[in-house]
């Protein structure tokens, strides 16, 4: 086993993720602005850079109402789910629903969080969202995909309404240590920690997976420490096996 292993397993927390940082100051700019402004913002980037679980954590620290929208959905069932989340009367007809969602958010003064927010442009029921955003003031996260901002930018008066736009970023070697002190036990490399960041392709959600990898061949092994000519398994690239022919 290598004695240059760098110990990473201090107290972290996710809050130390750039992607959350990001997403949470996101929130501020729109909590923040100023009389008159509107009050849309959206945080998009690629699968697996944490957007939803960074997401959850600005939920929590805001107050947030945040629902993540289902392939299935109609827009009724959007509203519901709102509805839902707001402690509100989930009875009644769409524009019932959108009065009784605007009303809440305006009285309550708590922002609203919309995670897979491209299904709503997919659907077309992104003008509702804008409608709710615009008659009760609150502010609105738009949590999505890449090409999220492409595709508000195809409906002019929803865009228009967008105050602040923050791409996710791949996690970064920083980002892999704090992951790393967050979910496991073991002291990892920043070589190590490095080669899994790159491997996964700067995706936390492939990170974490990796460290659990790796936490489970030092626990069959006995390290307690793991540098990158101790790792002897393979890690997860999210490349798909090549197929096999049948002997």
């Amino acid at each position: 086993m290598t004695s240059k292993s760098t110990p990473v397993n201090t107290v972290g927390t996710v809050a130390l993720l750039k992607n959350v940082a990001s997403c949470m100051a996101a929130m501020a700019r729109l909590q923040d602005r100023g009389p008159g402004r509107s009050g849309i913002g959206v945080f998009y980037g690629f699968s697996g850079y944490g957007k939803s679980y960074a997401a959850i954590y600005v939920q929590n620290k805001t107050r947030a109402a945040m629902v993540e929208v289902g392939e299935s959905w109609t827009k009724k069932d959007f509203l519901k789910k709102v509805c839902i989340e707001l402690n509100v009367d989930t009875k009644g007809s769409i524009s019932e629903l959108t009065d009784r969602i605007i009303g809440t958010l305006s009285d309550d003064d708590r922002p609203l969080i919309i995670d897979e927010a491209d299904k709503c442009c997919d659907k077309g029921f992104i003008e509702i969202v804008r409608e709710i955003q615009m008659f009760s003031g609150a502010s609105v996260l738009l949590i999505g995909e890449e090409k999220l901002p492409a595709k508000l930018a195809q409906t002019e008066r929803v865009d228009n309404r967008v105050l602040h736009r923050e791409a996710a970023q791949p996690c970064d070697l920083e980002d892999a240590r704090a992951l790393a002190r967050l979910l496991t036990p073991v002291e990892i490399s920043d070589e190590l920690l490095e080669h899994v960041r790159s491997q996964s392709g700067g995706r936390a959600r492939r990170i974490v997976h990796n460290l659990d990898l790796i936490t489970e061949f030092a626990r069959n092994q006995g390290f307690q420490s793991m540098g990158i000519a101790d790792f002897g398994g393979s890690l997860y690239t999210g490349v798909t096996p090549a197929a096999r022919r049948a002997g």
